[in-house]
């Protein structure tokens, strides 16, 4: 059914009001489903026109759009898209800021320790000196990358198992806020092997400190870059700096769909959400603001590649890994992370009448408002 924006505004005030642990009838689940279709393709419609104005645009296997120079993708997201998947390896649980875009808002000091000399890789806890016996057991991945959560709040204990790995072949990048980096602890990291460092610039409102880190780093590794959330605060803060970044040697900058969980929603309460394929529910400007981002790059001719990490990104991303891992046709581990549908914070969306559906339809006999539907 193409339920109309009006019939959808009604029926979701109405599942707003329902008590937590009071579950959909399959025919009312059906009109939401319908709602979330609507919007999704309201939205899409949006994101494809924004596409078709940015010159220059490119497609990696079609997988995902970016715009720059083909050698400045970075070769950790060839690995995450093309190769072996995302291979996390875990140590810290501190971090020292509080991004309302992270998804452990709220809940950063709650977060359980990998434990003393140990590392979590593939949900299975190692010892430094048991890498040397996965490596003889499991193929290579063909990249790895150091999250959760900052790892520059201990980054000395990173060295020696960044060397293992390096001496394996094995590209390696690690995600930080930049807020601890120093030129010392940098030129450590490179020495061991890290071949790609990317910072979340948004995590420090593009502090001054953290863009001339990005360019310390940029003499010693050979691949420095950008990932971080878009916002509409990181987009304005990045063009007040955008020469001053651009001019740093960085090669690359990723713009990741901000996507949100229970922890984070309610920092974006009122704004426009959508739900993209039942998996990530993102506020609708973030991606948004990555092709604005990607026009900007392309027209004025940044010396960076600029990548649009969205949500189908993210879907490409894990259809791969499952492939790559032997799964069956068509399995994923894309999905909701949320335990119940938030219907309260799309009713934004539904008032907003900067986005209407495309095509609307009368509703079904028996699915009407007033029909008792079940």
């Amino acid at each position: 059914m193409l339920i109309s924006k009006k019939d959808a505004l009604t029926w979701f005030e109405f599942f707003a009001d329902l008590p937590e642990d009071e579950e959909l009838m399959p025919g009312q689940m059906e009109i939401a489903l319908s709602v979330f279709y609507q919007i999704e393709q309201a939205v899409s419609a949006r994101h494809e026109k924004m596409l078709s104005e940015i010159p220059g645009l490119k497609s990696l296997a079609g997988r995902t759009f970016y715009v720059g120079g083909d050698s400045l993708f970075p070769r950790g997201c060839k690995s995450c898209l093309l190769g072996t998947g995302l291979s996390a390896v875990r140590k810290t649980n501190r971090c020292n800021a509080a991004c309302p875009f992270c998804y452990d808002y709220g809940a950063l000091d709650q977060q359980p320790p990998v434990g003393e000399g140990m590392w979590e890789i593939g949900g299975t806890k190692f010892y430094e000196e048991d890498i040397p016996l996965l490596l003889s057991i499991h193929k290579k991945p063909t990249g790895i990358s150091y999250v959760y959560l900052e790892p520059f709040m201990e980054i000395e204990k990173y060295y020696g198992v960044i060397r293992v790995f390096h001496e394996n072949g094995i590209h390696q990048h690690m995600y930080t806020n930049g807020l601890n980096a120093t030129r010392e602890n940098l030129r450590a990291l490179a020495d061991a092997g890290l071949d790609e460092l990317r910072f979340n610039l948004g995590a420090s409102g593009c502090a001054d400190r953290v863009i001339d880190s990005m360019a310390i780093a940029a003499e010693y590794f050979p691949a420095v870059g950008i990932e971080t959330p878009m916002t509409p605060e990181f987009y304005e803060a990045f063009h007040r700096k955008k020469d001053k970044i651009l001019a740093t040697g960085i090669r690359f900058m990723n713009c990741a769909e901000l996507h949100l969980n229970e922890n984070n929603i309610d920092n974006y309460a009122g704004e426009s959400l959508y739900w993209c394929r039942q998996g990530y529910v993102s506020p609708i400007f973030s991606r948004e603001i990555s092709l604005r981002m990607m026009k900007d790059a392309a027209t004025e001719h940044w010396p960076i590649l600029v990548h649009d990490c969205c949500n189908r990104t993210k879907f490409a991303r894990d259809l791969n890994l499952k492939a790559k891992e032997g799964g069956w046709f068509g399995q994923s581990s894309y999905g909701c992370e949320f335990s119940r549908i938030p219907y309260a914070y799309f009713l934004p969306t539904l008032r907003d009448n900067s986005l209407p559906f495309l095509k609307e339809e009368p509703m079904p006999k028996g699915f009407g408002i007033g029909d008792i539907v079940l």
